[in-house]
């Protein structure tokens, strides 16, 4: 079980656009998977990007069947994303809070595409197409930010809907991010 560090808003590898991965089913690529797996399970994340590992390549995990951090949401499948690309299938956008685990502590309402296509390949070169919509397609579009170098306060519209989940939310028990 190897578990890393995640990277915090303000390093320059958040800020980047991530390579495309042009090699599958490599033992580099299932370790990276493997670690990405570990950590995001070590912080109960409901998703993870390699960058926010240091690694500035083209790969994305999320899933999970229950998830304290997020204890309404429905269940999203675990997936492994490789050179994702994400297309809105229509203009509906909802509103929504988010955390990150590389804003710790902070949320913020981020307005995101409702419905949604992502394609891609998973880490054995076999493509990856499917439509979803809620939380599932908020996830994807989270995680997938993260390989162009956004992150989540980047999208907020709102300045007063952002801030420290405790300020934000209290008395209540809200999992760190």
């Amino acid at each position: 079980m190897a578990i890393r560090p995640v990277l915090k808003m303000g390093d320059p590898v958040l800020l980047q656009v991530a390579e495309k991965v042009d090699r599958f089913d490599t033992p580099e690529l299932h370790a990276l998977i493997q670690d990405m797996h570990d950590t995001m399970a070590s912080l109960n994340g409901a998703g993870l990007a390699a960058p926010q590992i240091g690694v500035s390549l083209q790969v994305v995990i999320f899933g999970f069947d229950k998830n304290q951090r997020y204890p309404d949401a429905d269940e999203v499948p675990f997936t492994v994303l490789l050179n994702p690309e994400l297309t809105p299938l229509s203009d509906e956008m909802e509103d929504g809070w988010e955390g990150c685990l590389s804003v710790p502590g902070m949320r913020g309402v981020v307005p995101r595409y409702a419905h949604l296509r992502y394609q891609g390949m998973d880490q054995y070169g076999t493509a990856i197409d499917r439509m979803v919509s809620g939380f599932h397609a908020r996830v994807v579009q989270h995680e997938c930010d993260h390989l162009q170098g956004i992150l989540y306060p980047m999208r907020i519209k709102d300045f007063r809907q952002f801030g420290f989940t405790d300020v934000l939310f209290p008395g209540q028990v809200v999992v760190d991010d």
